[in-house]
């Protein structure tokens, strides 16, 4: 109780002080103000100037941020203020400012202001702006929180995000990244002759991906809509309809659980390219990634935890089947559901019982093999039962044409070579249908519009979707799905 006490106590001390503003005529919630410079600018620019050169250049500047220290002498005072670029070191001194330094005494942290001054450096050889003239634009009412440590902070810092970027600069300078990533994304595929679309959030049937979907009720049709879980077959769609180079780059929403890679509203890059198949997505892919990290990072060599990632190609590609063996699994469960079944048990490896063989050799994969994916590679030629919307391989039709690329021991991209049969779909959607009637809550629903759209002629085409959240954890060196999205879920405080 004394901490929420003494922070009351605090709050109130400022309410007071935005009475007595008020009372003297000045408002505590100004308006605009028309800075002309940035911290960083000026301490990048003048980092070599000497006291002297300062002075007799009489160097004028005026800056407008949020004041996170402030040590108060009487007769003049030191502060730093922090905007967009980073703090620099202000100087109010009453010989200056004349009766204006009463104001000083009403400044906390946290509050916001307009200022005009002139550079010059202390006896320490700081370089600070002393203040000729400066207006109040926020009164701070709640004071910043002066450290931020432990799990229970953690939890804070995602729920009062807008705090967490006040006092942590360097998780601003992690969405500053973020923004990096995307627009290096979209420069290289426009670059390639792709073209950006859009494609419904909420939907009739959610389809593209094996996900429970998040329900809705539209009043006015009076029909329950899904919010999307894949834009993809809607992108197909644009691939019948004459497009040969499309993608989205926006949200996905996933009714899962929520982790360490996962959170049910997520950023997800689709791409579908015409006349290609999965082996050219995987050269496109390795020359995609590596140009978003040189422009986000000017590196191929990429620091993540405590592992350093070489996201120099070629990259490996192995076998889904390989990818097993390697790590020990025995042949004979590759193509026997029951004795893949027995040997997951045996293995503490949690398995539904209704699953198929495809998918209990996925569930093993995931336990034993995704661990130690931690370079980037390419897992590929996957089950049949794990893909009902890739084409099946020409030299064994019990396999798709399919990749998963994981870096960091996470899913960061899956793509296939498209299926175009429109009776092979309609097949394979049937019997996702049945799975759904036994259960399986993550099975396709059937699409006959989409099948319709295949009948019309879809021409060969490859189409690939990339995590943009997981792939900003290895670029920026989070460890946390929470660090890269600016407001994750959360269970209600």
């Amino acid at each position: 109780m004394k901490e929420i006490r003494d922070i009351n106590e605090l709050i109130e001390q400022r309410i007071r002080k935005l009475d007595e503003l008020k009372q003297s005529g000045i408002e505590p919630f100004g308006g605009p103000f028309y800075a002309e410079d940035h911290a960083i600018d000026l301490l990048n620019k003048f980092h070599s100037v000497t006291k002297e050169t300062l002075e007799a250049d009489n160097v004028s500047c005026s800056l407008a941020g949020r004041i996170v220290a402030i040590r108060d002498f009487g007769k003049a005072a030191f502060a730093h203020i922090q905007d967009s670029t980073g703090k620099i070191q202000l100087y109010f001194k009453k010989d200056v400012l004349g009766e204006k330094q009463y104001l000083v005494k009403k400044l906390d942290i946290g509050d916001i202001v307009g200022l005009k001054g002139r550079l010059f450096r202390t006896k320490t050889n700081e370089l600070t702006v002393e203040v000729e003239d400066f207006t109040l634009l926020t009164k701070s009412l709640r004071p910043l929180p002066e450290k931020w440590h432990g799990l229970k902070d953690i939890e804070t810092r995602y729920r009062q995000r807008y705090v967490d970027l006040i006092v942590n600069p360097e998780v601003q300078q992690t969405f500053v990244k973020r923004s990096i990533i995307i627009k290096a994304i979209r420069d290289f595929l426009e670059a390639e002759g792709f073209i950006e679309v859009e494609t419904p959030m909420m939907q009739q049937i959610p389809g593209g991906a094996t996900a429970k979907p998040f329900l809705t009720h539209h009043m006015a049709l009076g029909i329950d809509l899904y919010l999307r879980i894949a834009p993809e077959l809607y992108l197909k769609r644009l691939i019948v309809g004459g497009y040969e180079r499309v993608y989205e780059l926006n949200k996905n929403f996933r009714n899962e659980g929520i982790s360490t890679k996962h959170n049910p509203e997520f950023t997800m890059l689709e791409f579908y390219i015409a006349y290609r198949d999965y082996n050219f997505l995987m050269s496109f892919t390795e020359e995609l990634i590596t140009h978003v990290a040189k422009k986000t990072t000017g590196t191929l060599k990429i620091p993540y935890g405590d592992t350093m990632i070489d996201l120099t190609p070629p990259w490996p590609r192995i076998p889904f089947h390989d990818a097993l063996l390697q790590k020990g699994v025995p042949s004979e469960i590759l193509y026997d559901r029951e004795k893949a079944m027995a040997w997951a048990k045996e293995h503490t490896i949690e398995i539904r019982e209704t699953a198929n063989l495809g998918k209990v050799l996925d569930d093993i994969f995931k336990e034993i093999v995704e661990p130690e994916l931690v370079q980037p590679t390419f897992i590929i030629d996957y089950p049949l039962e794990l893909s009902p919307l890739a084409k099946r391989k020409r030299d064994n039709p019990e396999l798709v044409e399919r990749f998963e690329l994981f870096i960091a021991s996470r899913e960061i991209a899956n793509a296939f070579s498209e299926l175009n049969d429109p009776i092979d779909q309609h097949e394979r959607f049937m019997k996702q249908v049945e799975a759904k009637g036994k259960g399986d809550e993550e099975a396709h629903w059937m699409d006959e519009d989409f099948v319709r759209a295949l009948e019309y002629g879809m021409p060969p085409a490859a189409g690939e979707g990339i995590g943009i959240d997981r792939l900003t954890m290895i670029l920026t060196n989070s460890q946390s799905i929470r660090d890269v999205i600016l407001f994750p879920q959360l269970k209600p405080e």
